[in-house]
């Protein structure tokens, strides 16, 4: 177990950041990791790296509602709506009925 007695302080700006960054990746800061600069550094790190998976993120694209659309014309079929809510049905939708 390493000795913190000799942890170096975190300053405002490091926390700062670092609770921005929870917010966006929608996670904890923990306490521990909030006592030692070189801890707290790592963890930014670790955090900055992660893509924030976004609501939009799982949206079929414009080209591929709007080929399935064109699908379901040819096919005389409709597209189900879960479809237009996530990009992998649609994908799915589209490899079925082609």
């Amino acid at each position: 177990m390493e000795d913190t007695s000799f942890a170096i302080p975190v300053t405002p700006k490091q926390i700062a950041y670092a609770r921005s960054l929870a917010l966006k990746n929608q996670t904890l800061l923990p306490w521990e990791v909030q006592q030692d600069r070189r801890a707290l550094s790592s963890w930014i790190d670790a955090q900055a790296r992660l893509k924030p998976v976004s609501a939009l993120d799982q949206l079929p694209s414009s080209k591929q509602v709007a080929f399935a659309e064109r699908l379901a014309r040819i096919k005389r079929r409709a597209v189900p709506d879960e479809c237009f809510r996530d990009k992998g049905l649609m994908s799915k939708w589209i490899d079925g009925n082609r």
